[in-house]
């Protein structure tokens, strides 16, 4: 999945089996730049804070289930306002960009960021860039003042605008230096960051002393290594709705089915954790867990049972999951792309609504009422919730302090709990997915009672083995089996 860099991975060896994978640094290739003291030394809110600073040793571990005899293991460099920075506030000319698809809390990041150069380090000149990548050369920009965003937040969206697919490296950084600019903030997701790692790697080509600082976006969660993406927890909360919807309908009718397509394409985190938070779903279906219809085990079986026994259920199926059975019936399917090269689903929601109606109503000669809701766009055009918010706001603030610090090529985020900065492709590599042998799925299956809906052979072939102990995350949904 990942591409690879041309320069090498900052590698940091240390005792007992210690490895630091750290971020690029501006003085890699420029040497003898100057420093300034942090202009938050004399800024009152973080004058009296103690130890408000950030060690320059300070590093955060990948991993923190450990035994006794365990190495140290793989370490990232803690996040946060290190004493000097390489950047005199006054000659920052900072811009944000938005690519991909919407996500809750993109405006809200748009804002922290901007309140944090203003607020925090006394820089009041930012560009927006306007439609995602290609706004650099189609000369669409803003400028973005603290009251110009104050409350932005409070709307879904982005007030930016965003767009999908390729994008000219040269002509970007060619803006890049026309404009001036020499702090870039990039919000996306893994095909987004990608391209931000290219954008930095043409910004060290030519010798510039330009930061490219990125903030992670995914509504599925499918970003590795972070414990969470941003708009995660608003995506789940308001799926909720949806979910409830599903299963006042289907309560409501004999033999009522409810049917909610939610977002997941290959990580089903969404339908996970909505079905854990709701109680009201009976089966849930995720990428990671194939299923098949029929026969002994199969979903027509088990919503067979389920009718009997409570006259009612709701099923929750991620967008992604099933894909493989569409494309059985469909030689087309999955063939088509969207301009970001992912590949273009079917509506599997509406697939399986279809294969339900026509089992029971035709086959079986059961009447059952299905009501199928796909809540997607809803979701993904709402603004932050409170959780979000915080999290929005802690994730901008590090990246500005790792920008003012000359740290380069890097993602903020949280590590354990931990703000952290990573190096681009250790973001880009994989995708971070719902292990079905780990304990949170477990959770999910006792909840619901479902089956897995795997034969024995299939359980086998399908196993996920972890590495060592399950290092999950029990509160964000992040499931690390990353080597340490």
């Amino acid at each position: 999945m990942g591409t690879k860099s041309k320069y090498q991975m900052k590698v940091v060896n240390g005792d007992f089996g210690y490895v630091l994978e750290d971020v690029p640094h501006l003085t890699d290739y420029i040497p003898n730049l100057p420093t300034y003291d942090n202009p938050l030394r004399s800024n009152p809110a973080y004058s009296v804070v103690k130890q408000y600073f950030v060690d320059m040793d300070d590093t955060v571990p990948q991993k923190i289930v450990v035994h006794k005899d365990s190495q140290r293991g793989v370490h990232f460099r803690r996040a946060g306002p290190r004493q000097k920075v390489y950047f005199n506030s006054d000659d920052v000319r900072a811009c944000i960009v938005t690519c991909g698809g919407l996500c809750p809390g993109l405006n809200t990041v748009i804002r922290e960021i901007v309140h944090s150069l203003d607020y925090m380090y006394g820089v009041d000149k930012v560009l927006g860039i306007e439609g995602g990548y290609r706004g650099f050369y189609a000369k669409n920009t803003i400028n973005l003042t603290p009251k110009l965003v104050n409350d932005i937040h409070k709307r879904g969206g982005t007030i930016l605008g965003t767009s999908r697919g390729g994008h000219d490296t040269k002509k970007i950084v060619d803006s890049i230096q026309d404009h001036g600019i020499n702090q870039v903030y990039i919000i996306g997701g893994d095909g987004t960051l990608k391209g931000a790692d290219i954008i930095y790697e043409e910004i060290r080509r030519r010798g510039l002393k330009v930061v490219v600082a990125g903030i992670p976006k995914t509504i599925d969660n499918d970003i590795p290594i972070i414990d969470k993406s941003f708009g995660f927890d608003t995506a789940v909360e308001e799926a909720q709705r949806a979910i409830n919807a599903a299963h006042v309908e289907a309560q409501s009718a004999e033999n009522g089915i409810g049917v909610v397509k939610l977002m997941g394409r290959y990580s089903g985190f969404i339908a996970m954790y909505a079905t854990l938070a709701s109680r009201d779903v009976d089966c849930c279906l995720i990428p990671e867990s194939p299923f098949f219809l029929d026969g002994s085990g199969g979903i027509f079986e088990f919503v067979k049972k389920r009718l009997r026994e409570e006259g009612h259920m709701v099923i929750v199926i991620a967008e992604g999951a099933g894909q493989e059975l569409l494309a059985a019936e469909n030689s087309n399917a999955g063939s088509e792309q969207d301009a970001s090269g992912n590949k273009l689903l079917q509506d599997v929601g509406l697939w399986i609504s279809h294969k339900i109606r026509d089992h029971f109503e035709k086959k079986l000669k059961m009447p059952i009422t299905l009501k199928y809701i796909d809540p997607t766009y809803m979701i993904r055009a709402v603004p932050s919730n409170a959780s979000d918010n915080v999290y929005c706001t802690i994730l901008a603030q590090s990246c500005v302090h790792g920008a003012m610090a000359g740290y380069t090529g890097f993602t903020s985020g949280i590590v354990n709990g931990r703000q952290t900065y990573l190096p681009f492709n250790r973001i880009t590599e994989k995708q971070n997915n719902v292990v079905i042998t780990d304990r949170m799925w477990a959770r999910l299956l006792a909840s619901t009672n479902q089956p897995s809906f795997l034969s024995t052979k299939r359980q086998h072939s399908q196993s996920q083995l972890l590495d060592g102990d399950d290092n999950e995350s029990e509160i964000t949904g992040k499931q690390n089996t990353s080597t340490a």
